[in-house]
């Protein structure tokens, strides 16, 4: 960007900090994790248990007794989506059609926001007393915070760190027909319109290839080629890299010229929009991992993983939030990195999962607390669908955990119809988180590797007295929010 632009990127971001902090009483706390994470279901999940009276003993505002109430009330930017909570919990739950229809909530494709207060007493000096905390909740895919350090790079910088990274082993399958079809194409040559949009669509079927399951990659922007949304078919996601030598010349009305160009565009018209009206008025921040699928997936994925979450924490301005820069800079200052589907395993790996994550984010976790930042790191599962049991096999007395696979899902050969029970052996994870960098932290697997982790339905919701659904269950939930929210509610 030009001195002039960053100018204006700044005077942009001051204003919004000073209508926030003006508005007084209020947390943004972001919430996103790369594709099925679980964003959906965490935000259910909590307005759920705080509004529902769910149990959350590390919470110290509930564990203390001065957790008055909490409701939901109108968000405060009309222009952006409410999230559909009534609409999650009664998927997650079956709602009126009952525990059969139970299901998981559609992943998030754009952003969204609801306002969550909570009345509370306060026990700190003179302000002692009733108070209240509006919790504005910000919903928003992961992929879009990788697109933040694209302000930073020209269209000849991205070209060639996206072409390098096509190229290795794990990607170079999944990039060859996009990659043979780059071959045929002269960046000096004349645009034309059919060359663009062709190797477009072949770059975002490359992109969605390597998110998908067996494979589990993670760092893939432009992330609006995968959700698209509103922008599909747009010229601002028609374009694609293109091999152009370091110092070469970009000719002007040639195809180059077209593609940095919508790049360009990309970047003003998608990402500084995105930067100022929304990432820069946070002030926490949670990113869920599913680092069960990187494993499943492999160490490529692990690794592949790792580099990601180091880019997410790039993006962020981590830093201790002072009176000035909350009016003229919002800080996010506290970062909290969740591994979720920890229900997926036996509470004896919950650490361990705990430890692969600091592991994956401890370059990440450097650089934030250099900076003054506080971040943290977790195991949780924000809607637990499954119970622990014991197991004998012989002898031997194994540790299982119980509940419905989802229909199709396969263990040792066997396909579950979505509606019967089972007792699953889930494997331990490594004590040394090291390992799964390495690919020798798990047991061989079989041809069913993909499905190490059984992925459930979700749990059959209790109902009280009036037919409503109680608090979903969780594990650990009350500790993400009492780092998140619990020095704003002493």
């Amino acid at each position: 960007m030009s001195l002039l632009d960053d100018i204006a990127l700044e005077a942009r971001i001051a204003a919004r900090g000073l209508a926030d902090y003006m508005s007084g009483g209020a947390v943004r706390l972001g919430v996103t994790g790369l594709s099925r994470a679980g964003k959906t279901v965490f935000i259910t999940s909590l307005v759920h248990n705080l509004t529902r009276g769910g149990k959350l003993p590390v919470f110290r505002v509930q564990a203390e007794g001065r957790l008055l109430r909490a409701s939901l009330d109108p968000q405060p930017d009309d222009h952006v989506a409410r999230f559909a909570y009534e609409d999650h919990l009664a998927a997650l739950t079956g709602g009126a059609a009952g525990a059969d229809a139970r299901r998981w909530p559609n992943s998030t494709t754009e952003e969204a926001e609801l306002r969550l207060t909570i009345e509370y007493e306060r026990v700190e000096g003179w302000r002692a007393g009733p108070a209240k905390l509006h919790v504005d909740i910000f919903d928003y895919p992961g992929e879009w915070l990788l697109d933040l350090p694209l302000l930073t790079k020209s269209y000849a910088q991205w070209s060639r760190e996206t072409l390098e990274a096509s190229a290795i082993a794990a990607r170079a399958p999944l990039a060859a027909q996009w990659r043979g079809f780059l071959t045929t194409l002269d960046p000096a040559a004349a645009a034309r319109e059919e060359d663009a949009r062709k190797a477009a669509a072949l770059f975002t079927d490359y992109l969605r290839a390597a998110r998908d399951e067996r494979f589990a990659l993670s760092t893939l922007p432009p992330g609006r080629f995968l959700l698209p949304g509103h922008l599909r078919d747009s010229p601002l996601l028609t374009f694609t890299p293109l091999s152009i030598p370091d110092g070469g010349e970009i000719i002007e009305g040639s195809l180059a010229a077209m593609m940095e160009r919508r790049y360009e565009s990309y970047k003003s018209h998608v990402v500084k929009p995105f930067f100022v009206n929304h990432f820069a008025r946070l002030d926490r921040q949670i990113v869920l991992v599913d680092a069960l699928a990187a494993l499943n997936s492999g160490p490529t994925a692990v690794r592949d993983l790792e580099t990601a979450l180091a880019d997410v924490l790039m993006a962020f301005r981590a830093g201790s939030s002072t009176l000035l820069s909350r009016i003229f800079r919002p800080r996010i200052d506290r970062i909290l990195f969740a591994a979720t589907k920890a229900d997926h395993l036996h509470h004896t790996s919950h650490d361990k999962l705990e430890a692969i994550l600091r592991t994956l984010v401890a370059r990440a976790i450097a650089r934030a607390e250099s900076l003054g930042g506080s971040i943290d790191v977790i195991a949780l599962a924000a809607a637990r669908a499954t119970r622990e049991a014991s197991v004998k096999q012989g002898r031997d007395q194994l540790d299982a955990i119980v509940g419905v696979p989802l229909a199709g899902e396969r263990v040792n050969g066997e396909t579950f119809d979505g509606r019967a029970e089972v007792a699953i052996f889930p494997g331990e994870l490594p004590d040394d988180p090291k390992l799964v960098f390495r690919g020798d932290g798990l047991a061989t697997r079989d041809e069913d590797a993909d499905f190490r982790f059984v992925k459930f339905r979700p749990p059959v919701a209790r109902l009280d007295g009036a037919g409503a659904p109680e608090p979903l269950p969780q594990i650990r939930l009350d500790r993400a929010l009492e780092f998140l929210l619990g020095d704003r509610l002493r």
